[in-house]
């Protein structure tokens, strides 16, 4: 079985560079949620897997799964063309793109991925590329990936750090008192003016002050995951039972049976009837079901 951090190095290779992966960050919880997922002990990263066995380890269904597959082909198998016949095979890199999508659905939907991925409406990636864009408009999935990018940039320049909040239970953008206090006396050796150095300390506390508003009203959103998955069961339950009453009616139209046959061959009618129902299902379903879930995503 892989280490802790083995699974996380293996992750990050893949991820870190991805637009997704920069949002994902933004939360804490989903970020080590990517890294501790059960499946990763046992994977091989030079192997493919079918759309059943993905759906299992997400604990959703195989028409789920597709459902989210669907509008984000391109990105997730590399710009390759996908054939709506063809038996899916998804390797790793694969799998965390689409696990990326599961994490992030229920705070962007999938509007705001496609704009976090810089996706147009028809689901094309720019120049075939994979790019992270700061958009200009005031969509909460633009100020998620704004909001990352400058926070990974300014941690990266030393000046600030990431701290544990004993009170608030989660992490914080901290100031590095001691690297800030290296470049105000070279700043002061160079002859800056100190009265310059302190309003521009003033204004990065600002602006730590405002990332860490924006950090917590992230968090806060949390919450509604757990309701969006209730929902979306209940949607595909509601959809399976509409069909199977389909199926039954359309069965009792068709086949009609005697009473001397219902008398003798009950036994029968009955198996081809439960056999008619599962195969009208998994007809009707994955459309059925996509259908719903646009309409109460709003797309």
């Amino acid at each position: 079985m892989l280490k802790l951090y083995d699974t996380k190095e293996m992750v990050l290779g893949i991820v870190q560079h991805d637009p997704l992966f920069v949002a994902l960050q933004q939360d804490p919880h989903l970020e080590e949620t990517l890294y501790n997922d059960a499946y990763l002990a046992h994977i091989k990263e030079s192997s493919y897997y079918s759309i059943s066995e993905v759906a299992g380890w997400f604990d959703i269904t195989d028409a789920m799964l597709r459902y989210y597959i669907k509008p984000f082909e391109q990105y997730i198998f590399n710009d390759a063309t996908i054939s709506p016949n063809t038996n899916i095979r998804l390797n790793l890199s694969a799998i965390l793109k689409l696990r990326m999508i599961l994490l992030l659905k229920d705070k962007h939907r999938v509007k705001g991925l496609k704009l976090l991925l810089g996706m147009d409406d028809n689901g094309q990636l720019p120049n075939h590329q994979i790019t992270a864009t700061t958009m200009t408009n005031d969509d909460l999935a633009n100020k998620v990936d704004v909001l990352g990018n400058v926070l990974q940039q300014i941690i990266q320049t030393g000046l600030f750090t990431m701290q544990p909040n004993e009170e608030q239970g989660a992490l914080q953008v901290a100031i590095n008192q001691e690297f800030l206090t290296q470049k105000v006396q070279l700043l002061s050796a160079e002859s800056s003016s100190f009265e310059d150095i302190q309003k521009e300390t003033a204004e990065l506390k600002q602006e730590n002050e405002n990332l860490q508003k924006q950090i917590q009203e992230l968090q806060e959103g949390n919450v509604k995951t757990i309701v969006q998955k209730i929902r979306e069961r209940h949607i595909e339950n509601e959809i399976v039972s509409k069909l199977r009453t389909e199926a039954l009616q359309q069965f009792s139209q068709e086949r009609k049976v005697g009473f001397f046959a219902k008398m003798f061959r009950s036994s029968q009618i009955e198996l081809e009837k439960e056999q008619f129902t599962l195969s009208y299902i998994s007809k009707n379903l994955e459309e059925r079901l996509e259908a719903t879930l646009n309409n109460y995503y709003g797309k």
